[in-house]
Order: structure tokens, then sequence, then C-alpha cells
């Protein structure tokens, strides 16, 4: 019998028997559930026999039909995901009293943002600790004194960025600056909000081109520069002057003509509290961030986050338990969201103590965690594979670390992870920068990156659907609709436009927005935002990540999982790092799997081992057929793996100086890469 079917009949005879206790079906299918079907229908002979006895207390004739009927059309056990109710109630009542209380804060005149709640604690607790430097010439800074640097610094340039073109007119900044001088770049920064400016951290480690168009597309019209980048700024410096962009040094003189310093100004300003109206003209969908996009696959793009999405993301570690109380230790760096908004702007928004590290070190992590006291640590999943890949010490679990919350976690370094540093709870989060959708795994369970409920999905709404490998695009049906995926199966995850979850996109020409949106998914008027990510979904509502489309592949007809493949090499011992693509390969469709890997100091490649282990663990389309060994795998400055120019450079053994091995079917091995074999394989006589 149909589901529909079954929900018709049962919603028939509740109508017919209302007014009539429901206690008896819903105790008869509690046993049910709960005993299983033999011992409830020996209960129910039991309690037939002893009908006379029982007479007085039986129900009515129709509750007795309602109990047959529930037992007869409902499951024999209780829907899977049954079991996380609690939790998902729990979850859901805290994101709507969250969005309840961002919802009021915004409907203020002018509206209460990210920078009023700072100023809230710098007035409640001014000598409060909010940051500590962990770097070269380590210090503690409290509310008061950011507050006070991010009043002079608001004073410094209210005369550049909102007085230039007319009374109300608030033009953006961009800011280019290391680590060393993170400090006094929050307090420039949170000033720079006083005034109501969007303001675009830049990747300080990309320059030329990729830093002039980085520059130009976040519209900004004053540039704060780093002195140690003097060099970077030089060299572009006449592009920027072209278009009219002035540029400062973050620091009290300078050394090149046409760039200002702007340390002495911002010290001679007065420290008098920056008035609330000179950003009264701040909306909740105001800009009030410019986070790039990795720019792995192209130029960076300013993704856009306005003052309401600062608030949802910086609010997540109220979910997950975090207070005024604790100390967040970030290694990221503060041009990405997870180190800005998350650890930052998190603990600005609880009156937490935020320790900032120069960079991430795994020899280091531990001991500035008991140093600190540190209780919260966001992160990205290659940090904590980093941190299990260290040597092991007596003192890994003598830590007050209670919580990890983050994104990109494999299962098996989850487990690895707790297993030798101690039960800290993991709260794996998914989401992008400029996506509309976020889930997060409040469960805990190993390897999901979300947990999803009806309630949730109603409140937001996505799909999972079919995908074209080779088109990177969603598979339509002959009606011209999106085909969605089944339980536990891969799918392209799209995430509903709406009012409440609109899609802003990136600052810049329309179309670099376009790109991502995908219409008539379900219906012939909706839009949908393209994630790019393949998720697959349990019966019980844990997601969990697959793989990027861009980093999926198809050969011989299948579609490979790099993250996959990844995961399965990563268990070889003398294997340290690994990274997966696909290569195009003269004569056939699709791309053959790559790996570049990175060998454990002291052990050698074994090509034996590896070549066994992959055709056990693999399919046989998922093998990869080239390994390319390097010294140091190159990675982006938020841990995730280059490779879109392994993928340009292939397995040409003519450009290529590492180590190079090819897949031997009939000597069961990886065998090193020859020029006669590189030709064979191009001209088709060496088969894959």
């Amino acid at each position: 019998m149909g589901l529909w079917l079954r929900l018709s009949l049962l919603l028939l005879l509740l109508l017919l028997s209302l007014g009539r206790s429901p206690w008896p079906a819903a105790v008869a299918l509690a046993l049910r559930w709960l005993l299983g079907d033999p011992t409830c229908c020996a209960l129910v002979a039991l309690v037939a026999l002893a009908r006379p006895l029982l007479l007085p207390w039986m129900p009515h004739w129709l509750s007795l039909a309602t109990v047959a009927l529930v037992l007869a059309l409902l499951p024999a056990r209780p829907p899977p995901g049954l079991r996380w109710l609690p939790a998902d109630v729990a979850h859901i009542v805290g994101i709507l009293r969250l969005g309840l209380d961002i919802r009021v804060r915004l409907s203020r005149k002018p509206p209460l943002t990210f920078v009023d709640a700072f100023e809230r604690w710098a007035h409640m607790q001014p000598g409060r600790v909010t940051l500590v430097w962990t770097g070269r010439g380590g210090r503690s800074v409290t509310y008061g004194e950011l507050d006070t640097q991010a009043c002079r610094a608001a004073w410094a340039l209210k005369a550049e960025l909102v007085d230039i073109a007319g009374q109300g007119t608030r033009e953006s900044a961009a800011l280019l600056v290391l680590p060393s001088q993170y400090i006094p770049a929050l307090g420039l920064w949170l000033g720079l909000a006083k005034l109501g400016c969007a303001v675009a951290w830049i990747n300080p480690h990309i320059r030329g081109g990729p830093l002039v168009h980085s520059v130009l597309s976040s519209g900004a019209r004053v540039l704060v520069v780093d002195p140690d980048l003097q060099e970077n700024l030089e060299e572009i410096l006449p592009k920027l002057q072209a278009e009219k962009i002035r540029c400062f040094y973050l620091s009290l003189s300078s050394r090149t003509p046409g760039v200002g310093a702007l340390g002495a100004t911002i010290d001679a300003a007065p420290m008098d509290p920056v008035p609330a109206d000179l950003h009264a003209g701040i909306t909740p969908r105001s800009p009030a961030l410019f986070i790039y996009t990795s720019g792995t696959t192209g130029l960076p793009k300013p993704a856009i986050l306005t003052h309401e999405r600062i608030l949802h993301m910086s609010r997540m570690l109220s979910l997950g338990g975090v207070t005024a109380d604790d100390v967040v230790y970030t290694v990221l760096p503060l041009y990405h969201v997870m180190g800005l908004v998350l650890g930052v702007l998190g603990c600005l928004e609880l009156g937490a103590t935020c320790v900032l590290a120069p960079k991430f070190s795994a020899s280091c992590f531990w001991d500035d965690c008991r140093q600190h006291g540190v209780t919260v640590v966001p992160y990205v999943g290659e940090v904590l594979r980093y941190l299990c890949n260290t040597p092991q010490r007596q003192e890994d679990r003598t830590h007050t670390v209670r919580l990890a919350v983050g994104n990109g976690l494999r299962a098996d370094v989850w487990e690895t992870f707790q297993k030798r540093f101690g039960p800290i709870r993991i709260l794996e989060v998914y989401g992008s920068t400029e996506g509309n959708i976020g889930f997060m795994n409040y469960p805990g369970r190993c390897g999901a990156v979300g947990k999803m409920s009806c309630f949730l999905r109603m409140l937001s709404p996505f799909e999972l659907v079919q995908f074209d490998t080779e088109a990177a695009e969603p598979v339509r049906d002959k009606a011209g609709f999106c085909v969605p995926v089944g339980p536990g199966e891969p799918g392209l995850l799209l995430s509903r436009v709406l009012g409440r979850h609109p899609f802003l996109g990136y600052r810049g020409p329309r179309e670099l927005s376009e790109r991502k949106l995908v219409r008539k998914v379900r219906r012939p008027d909706d839009v949908y935002y393209n994630s790019g990510d393949v998720l697959s979904m349990d019966i019980e509502g844990f997601l969990y990540f697959r793989d990027r489309l861009g980093d999926t592949f198809r050969w011989k007809g299948e579609n490979v999982s790099t993250r996959e493949v990844e995961g399965v090499l990563s268990l070889m011992d003398f294997l340290q790092e690994v990274n997966v693509y696909g290569v195009p390969v003269p004569g056939y469709e699709g791309k053959v799997g790559m790996a570049t890997v990175q060998l454990v100091p002291g052990q050698a490649f074994d090509g034996q081992r590896l070549y066994q282990h992959v055709r056990t663990w693999l399919p046989a389309y998922a093998v990869p057929h080239f390994i390319r060994i390097q010294d140091t795998l190159e990675i982006t400055r938020t841990f995730k793996l280059v490779k879109s120019h392994l993928v340009r450079e292939g397995f040409n053994v003519g450009v290529i100086a590492d180590s190079l091995f090819v897949l031997d079917n009939q000597a069961q091995a990886f065998r090193p890469l020859t020029q006669e074999i590189y030709q064979a394989v191009c001209k088709g006589t060496w088969r894959l």
C-alpha cells in the first residue's frame, strides 16, 4: 500500500474518532516499536483473553479501530530520523531565538550592527581582554583600548571616506596587511565600521595583476597597506593612481612618493566617541565586508557580506554553546571568513577573548592553547589533520579545549583527533562565503557536514539533484526540471533563493552572480543558488560532503570523486600528503586519475603495495593511473590543495622534473614513467 494511501486512510479514521482519546493508538504504536511485532501481538492476545476483567476500562470501539489501523498502516519500525527529534527541536528553537534577536536588532533605526555589540562590551567592561597576540612582541588588548583605537581611526579617515562626494556619502576601503599588523588593522576596520564604510580584506600574498584586480573590484577609494608590503604596492601604484585610489601605509612614515602614512594621523586624532548618526544610513542589506573567493580557478571575486549576514555568521558560536567566558584560538587568516567573522567577530559579539596567532604552527598549537587557557578552536579540516600528523607527546591530552568548530574534516581525521587529544566536541558546519544556506552537524555524527530536519528544510529549502560532470550543471528531465537524487546518492546542492535567504553574489558585473543561479529547478518560476558542491543525505537527514563539482571528473563513463580517492590513498603509511585530480589523455574521453603525493620523511615509495591497495579499495575506474612525487604539496593560505597548475602539467615527463610513476597492470605495480611509456600513452599503444 502506498504511503499517501496509508496516510489518507489514517487521517480519515482519526477524523471519525475525533473527540475520543488518542492514547490507545499512541500506546499501541509505542509498544510495537519498542517490543517488536511478536511481543506486541502476544500482549494484544493477553488483553483479549482478559477482556471480561478489563471491560470497564476498555476504550470506545472507534478507539479500538484506530489502534488496529495505526498498527496496520504505520511502519513496523519508527522512522530512522525520529531518534533525533529532541535534538532537532532544540536546534530549531535555538535558530528561531537567534533569528528573532537579530531581527529585533536590525529593525532599530539605525540598526544595531556588529560594531554596536562591540561598543556595548567596551562600555560595560572596558578592562576586559578582547584580543591576545601570540606573535613577536605578544600583547593583550582590552575592549576599552580597542574601542579607543577604533574611534581615532574613524576620526582620522572621516574626511577621506564620508565627505568626499557630498554629505552622507560613504566610500569603501580595502586593507592589505600581514598578520604582524592584525591588531592595528582590526582597530582600523572597526573604526571604518563606525563610519558605515564597507571594507575589503585582501589576501596579502597576491601581487601584480591579481592584486590590482582585487583592489579595483572592491570599489575601494582608499587602500591601507602594511609597510612591509611596500614592494607589492609600488609595482601596481601607477595603475591604482590612474583610478584615483588613495593609498596609505599603516605606519608613522612613508618612503613611497604619492603614498601617505596613516599612523601619525590616527595617533593625533581625538578619542571622542563616534556618533551613531554617522552610520545612520546603514540597512540590514548594506554591504559590510568583501571577502574574496580563493581564486584557485581564476581571479578572486569579492563576495558581498551584508550586516545581516555577518550577524548570522558571527552568532554561530552561540549555537555551539560558546559564552563570554570562553577563549577562542584563531590560527586562520583574517581575510578568510572563518578567521575574521567566526573567530574575531564571534568573540566581539559574545564578549569572549580571541587569541590571534600569526600563522598556524602544528608544533606550537597545543602550547599556545595551554598558555592562554583556550577552550574553543575554529578550524578547517587540514588544520586538525596536521595536528594528528605531529609526533605524539605525553601532554597531548593536557589542555582546556572543549570545542572545535569548522568545516572540511574527514571522518578518519575526526576519529584520530578525538582519540589522541581527548573527547573534544567537534561541531562541523557547512557553508560558503557567498552562499545563502548553511548546515550544522549539531548531533555530532562523525563525518557528516550537517543535519537536516523537516523543520529546517521548511526554513531553508534546498535540493540535491543529478548533475552532468563534464558540463558541470544539473541534469534536466523531459519537462526541463532538475532531477532529485535518492537517499545516500550524491547530488549537486541547490539552495532556494528567497527573501529571507537572498543571494547577493559578488561585487561587480551582474553576470558574475548570475552564473551561480539555476532557474526552473522544481517549478517554472523558482530560482536556486548553485553551490557547486556534491553532497549526499541519508535517511536520517545527515548530510555528507562528496566533492566539488569541478574536482569530480569522469572516466570510463563513471564519476570519480577526488575526495574519495584521496581518502583511500591517505591510508598508506608511506604517504603523508595526497592531492588527486583528473588529467586529459589523447584519444580518451574524460580524464584519467592522477595523484601528486608527498612521502613521509624517511619512507620510500612502494609501487607494489600501492597497486595492491588501490586495487583492493577502489573501483577500477577510480584507480589513479599516474603518481607524481613532490617534496611539499602547494596549498593556499586557507589550507586548500592547489590543483590547477598540476592539471595543466599533467603527466608530461618533458615538463615535470619530479618523479613520475604509471600504473602497470601486467607488473601489478606503479613503475617509473619513462619517455617511451609517455609516448606510448599519448599514441594509444599503452592501454589505460
